[in-house]
């Protein structure tokens, strides 16, 4: 991760717009213990909900909005996410004559940073997304018993030989932070078309992260890998929702099948 990750050590805030403290971490590095290379099995995005943004205006009145990031799949890096709150907040006492240059800017420090294209959408409190549910059955009343910390995807099970189209969630869903230990709780769908997945064992199986370290992004691309090689689905999507944390949410989707993710907020995000 090298030497210059702000993570886990204690930083004064910057009270000037920042670019630099962006902490770039290379995907390669996450994917490689995945057993990826370049030829992905999957696309999507990261998207970003920030609900913390402020800046100046021309006369110095603070103005406030939440902030839709989406960063693609396939970019170089990912942005470690205290550095992003820092960033963000370097931007409070700094003037902009208008919402969409600050827009401009995020976008263009995401970028580089990321080394792919970002897009930025700011929203006015009254325009936010409004608090919203998973579709499809959620798994989390099964009476199932969860006996394993480490994750095991032979866990994973089919039930039958009929192929079906399904949606499944779970609001269980937590791992730790892979430097500071710190809990990171969520939601997760699995859409899929193949063979039924059982139910009991994929809860099973998603419960069997509580205590494992790992970016929110890895997790996701190990849940769709294991899936994907264990129940050997026709099409499957894997999205989850992290609650936020500092003032951010991250959600990353990963699907064969389709190419972007409604925005959906949560009631704990």
């Amino acid at each position: 991760m090298g030497d210059k990750s702000p993570l886990g050590e204690e930083i004064s805030y910057e009270h000037a717009y920042s670019p630099e403290l962006l902490h770039p971490i290379p995907r390669e590095d996450e994917r490689s213990t995945l057993g990826l290379g370049a030829d992905l099995p999957f696309r999507g995005e990261d998207i970003w909900n920030a609900y913390e943004l402020t800046w100046l205006d021309v006369h110095g009145k603070p103005r406030v909005a939440t902030a839709e990031i989406r960063v693609p799949f396939n970019s170089p890096n990912i942005i470690e996410s205290k550095s992003m709150k820092l960033y963000l907040n370097s931007l409070a006492m700094t003037h902009y004559d208008a919402a969409a240059s600050v827009a401009d800017t995020i976008a263009a420090d995401l970028s580089h940073t990321t080394g792919q294209d970002v897009t930025v959408l700011l929203a006015s409190l009254s325009d936010s997304a409004a608090i919203g549910e998973l579709p499809g059955s959620c798994i989390d009343g099964l009476d199932v018993e969860c006996d394993t910390a480490d994750i095991d995807r032979d866990l994973l099970k089919t039930t039958a030989e009929e192929v079906l189209s399904e949606e499944l969630h779970s609001n269980l869903l937590r791992s730790l932070c892979p430097v500071t230990g710190q809990p990171d709780l969520g939601s997760i769908l699995i859409r899929y078309k193949g063979r039924s997945i059982d139910r009991a064992s994929l809860l099973r199986y998603l419960v069997s992260y509580r205590n494992h370290n790992d970016f929110h992004e890895t997790c996701v691309e190990r849940i769709f890998l294991d899936i994907k090689n264990k129940c050997g689905p026709d099409a499957l999507t894997v999205y989850a929702h992290y609650n936020r944390r500092g003032g951010i949410d991250i959600n990353p989707f990963r699907s064969d099948f389709e190419s972007a993710a409604e925005n959906v907020r949560l009631a704990r995000q």
